[in-house]
């Protein structure tokens, strides 16, 4: 049900900083009567720019523009609102919002405008949410798959389950309520056939969220070793350019050093850390420090070794990255082992037969450079451009999962038990989930939290 908000909101919406245009917007039941506080009472045609001077509380000239406004509820928030369209230095543009406060209105909150649209019923959750992946887009293929999502392309997956649910419901609670009709659940097999069909189409839009996040949020991955094992030379050659400085000197690295990057439109996020082993130095043990912070927080890692030591045992972790045992115990990560300088020790580039997972090439010539990037994309499970249609985020897995969790629960109480009840609640809970992630049945805590995340004008 639509909701009409007590209060009127004031908002910068273009980016921070200086430009030839800034917007600020107004949205609730006095945006028109404000605006006409600041360009005079006079006619405005919905929809169409007006020019019009911008004057203060106090009749001072504040600058001049476009005014436009949209009548509720053909608007983006539902609501009457107001677009105030001036140039685009910062003075003036707080100027025109403090001038907007003092008539009335009230600073909006960061992702309010968004929020307000969500309650009005003009966008369902996922479309919210992607309001502000796509301003947060990195790559052409994220921008995609977040305008896939504004667009209604999650929301109508996530729909089409929901009412196959219901109708899944109906008939099996109509069963239970009325247990003179003697319905067989398993006999008639409509039942299990259809929750097979619908288990399994929820594991095809689990698999395109799955790659959805993935566009969305990248692979963050952690390159780690000893000392002068070519850390830094591999984090260039990856990038593409110098990212990081590089010595002979052992322990030049002694922060972490992050770059952001992309491989065939998946985002990877590489952090550089400090060479791991003992030392006396107060400043590069702070860097180690630093750097297995960064590890537990990792996706995976990446775990170097100059090649031109024999004798090192690739199996043990402990041996590889001093100290591991105690800073990593119980982290399940996985790991690529890279064995770098490929060219100085005479070893073949590519993959190596074992441990699984371990790549012989040089950073410094770029050999062996390809099959590790083809690895990468490989265990991320990317399945490249083009495949992901929507974005999706960590929370819409997680209903996912919980939603198909339930379904294969019932399923199991259908078969083993043939138990209607227990089906029913099965059913039940994976309806809840699925209508969390478009905030048809969304808890209020939940929906503060994903709106405060927003741009304040969003």
């Amino acid at each position: 049900m639509p909701l009409t908000a007590p209060d009127t909101i004031v908002a910068v919406t273009t980016a921070p900083g200086r430009g030839g245009v800034g917007v600020v917007r107004l949205s609730g039941p006095d945006a028109r009567r404000i605006a006409g506080a600041l360009i005079g009472d006079r006619a405005l045609t919905p929809r169409t720019a007006h020019f019009a001077r911008f004057r203060d509380g106090q009749g001072q000239l504040i600058d001049e523009g476009l005014v436009l406004w949209f009548p509720g509820p053909g608007s983006f928030t539902g609501e009457d609102v107001v677009e105030l369209q001036g140039h685009g230095g910062p003075v003036i543009l707080d100027t025109l919002v403090a001038a907007c406060v003092h008539h009335g209105a009230r600073p909006a909150l960061a992702g309010e405008f968004s929020q307000r649209a969500f309650l009005n019923d003009k966008m369902d959750l996922t479309q919210a949410e992607a309001i502000a992946d796509l301003i947060d887009a990195g790559t052409r293929e994220s921008a995609r798959a977040a305008l896939g999502s504004l667009q209604g392309a999650f929301s109508r997956e996530v729909n089409t389950l929901v009412e196959q649910l219901i109708q899944l419901r109906i008939y099996v609670e109509a069963a239970i309520d009325f247990p003179e009709e003697e319905i067989d659940f398993l006999s008639e097999g409509g039942v299990a056939d259809d929750l097979t069909d619908l288990i399994a189409q929820a594991g095809t839009v689990l698999d395109s969220a799955r790659q959805g996040r993935l566009i969305r949020e990248g692979l963050t991955l952690v390159i780690a070793g000893k000392p002068n094992a070519g850390k830094s030379s591999l984090m260039n050659a990856l990038a593409g350019h110098e990212a990081a400085i590089v010595t002979e000197v052992a322990g030049t690295t002694r922060d972490v050093l992050r770059e952001a990057i992309q491989l065939d439109g998946l985002p990877l996020n590489l952090i550089d850390t400090a060479g791991l082993r003992e030392s006396p130095d107060r400043v590069e043990q702070e860097g180690i420090r630093r750097a297995y912070d960064e590890i537990r927080k990792a996706d995976r890692l990446l775990v170097v070794v100059d090649s031109q030591e024999t004798d090192v045992d690739l199996t043990d972790l402990a041996t590889l990255l001093p100290r591991s045992q105690q800073e990593l115990d119980h982290l399940d990560l996985p790991v690529t082992r890279v064995l770098n300088k490929a060219d100085l020790s005479g070893l073949p580039a590519g993959p190596r037969p074992s441990p699984a997972d371990t790549f012989a090439l040089s950073a410094a010539t770029g050999e062996g450079l390809e099959a590790l990037r083809d690895h990468l994309k490989t265990v991320a499970g990317y399945q490249g451009t083009g495949q992901s249609r929507f974005s999706a985020r960590r929370r819409h897995i997680t209903a996912l999962e919980q939603a198909l969790a339930a379904l294969e629960k019932g399923r199991q109480q259908l078969y083993q038990h043939a138990a209607g009840e227990l089906l029913a609640e099965d059913l039940r809970a994976a309806q809840q989930a699925l209508e969390e992630i478009t905030g048809a049945f969304t808890a209020d805590d939940l929906l503060g939290r994903i709106f405060s995340s927003f741009c304040i004008g969003k």
